[in-house]
């Protein structure tokens, strides 16, 4: 297999690449203009240097490619329009780029956000729910899956979609270590009574899942949830990591749902406005039920993630302390 993979070095497109050197994968990254370099030099990858939103820039990118990992996309932007331009005309254009060099197989990954919330705690998500995406995010993601399956549905490309969830691992970005710090204090925030179910989705395990998605004939024209056994409630992941985090008086701070609900409200109104606060977004989302079924993937893929919540976040913790960053 020869691969190229959009994202690095992001957090997941380096631990894919990575693990395709692992196995053995000829590897090239598209890196956006600016990007630090240093690692993927270091593992000895190709590089080929192209902005998602500039389609001129992407030529010549899939030559020779098998595969194509689209994992590179915008998750907290400066302006609304940027996740447009970068996860649903990145998503067309390097799509337009995979065709036209007869790449055998384009895996996407997408996200929870396409899906929403649970309409309930007991119902967890699955593929067969129709889209309710949420907010800008959400919505942008969604167009990049349209995009997708209609060129599967044409004929032009073989293609899978991956849905993750609330990821956690190696290299994590600094949002991820402010989190760990909230928590090492004793007394995070909480919204809600802490019962609401998040699915989480351990780095490893969705690599795994891409590799199989590129694999797997079963795969084709398939959309697949992507995410740890089950589902953990938000109070469970907090007293996980306290517990890690050797926290002996963990007291977190439980604020009523209601006050998540203003957050959320008062994004709604920001992002009509073309306006982003990576906070008040987080916050408006906290109290709520991400949770889905990994029943398909396990099927079709013959996905089984092997790291779950304690072993994979004792993995980040040490990876952090490792490389020198104060938790």
């Amino acid at each position: 297999m020869k691969a190229l993979v959009t994202g690095a070095p992001g957090w997941l497109g380096t631990r894919l690449v990575e693990i395709l050197l692992e196995r053995g994968v000829e590897v090239k990254c598209l890196v956006f203009p600016g990007a630090d370099l240093a690692l993927l030099q270091k593992m000895g990858v190709g590089i080929v240097i192209g902005d998602l939103s500039r389609k001129e820039s992407l030529t010549g990118a899939c030559k020779g490619v098998d595969v194509v990992f689209h994992c590179a996309g915008l998750i907290h932007p400066r302006r609304i329009s940027d996740l447009y331009s970068s996860n649903v005309s990145g998503t067309e254009n390097m799509l337009a780029e995979a065709m036209a060099s007869n790449v055998k197989k384009f895996v996407y990954v997408s996200s929870n956000s396409v899906a929403g919330i649970n309409v309930s705690r007991e119902k967890l998500m699955d593929e067969e729910d129709p889209p309710r995406p949420y907010m800008h995010y959400g919505n942008s993601k969604y167009r990049a899956e349209e995009l997708v399956n209609s060129a599967f549905r044409r004929g032009d490309i073989n293609t899978s979609i991956i849905r993750p969830c609330w990821f956690y691992g190696i290299r994590q970005p600094e949002r991820q270590t402010t989190f760990f710090r909230m928590i090492k204090k004793g007394n995070p925030i909480i919204f809600g009574d802490g019962r609401n179910l998040r699915s989480m989705s351990y780095i490893d395990n969705v690599v795994e899942a891409l590799i199989l998605a590129a694999e797997k004939s079963a795969s084709a024209g398939g959309t697949y949830w992507v995410a740890d056994e089950k589902p953990y409630p938000t109070l469970e992941i907090y007293s996980t990591i306290a517990g890690i985090l050797g926290v002996r008086d963990f007291k977190p701070r439980f604020v009523p749902s209601f006050v998540s609900n203003m957050c959320q409200a008062a994004d709604l109104i920001l992002q009509a406005c073309g306006c982003y606060i990576k906070e008040i977004h987080v916050a408006g989302e906290m109290d709520k039920d991400i949770a889905c079924s990994i029943d398909k993937a396990k099927k079709e893929l013959g996905y089984e993630p092997k790291i779950g919540l304690e072993e994979g976040m004792r993995r980040s913790i040490e990876w952090c302390r490792a490389n020198g960053i104060s938790i």
